[in-house]
């Protein structure tokens, strides 16, 4: 059963999530692993804003950024 933050985020690991920037940003793709301080590495990147989705192979997302963090 999963009952604490870091537990739904190990369930996660190789699959799709979003994350929400503090400053806007979405970003979702592939969880590969997380750490303590919830700094999230991610395959299949894919960064949106209002305007524009920009992709990346793969990308490190300080936790301190993030606003929240979901399985799709």
């Amino acid at each position: 059963m999963e009952t604490r933050p870091l537990d739904v985020l190990n369930s996660s690991r190789g699959k799709r999530i979003v994350i929400i920037l503090k400053n806007g940003k979405e970003i979702t793709g592939i969880l590969q692993a997380f750490d303590i301080h919830i700094n999230i590495w991610i395959n299949n990147a894919e960064v949106s804003d209002s305007e524009k989705t920009t992709k990346y192979g793969k990308l490190l997302v300080r936790g301190d950024n993030i606003v929240y963090a979901s399985p799709e």
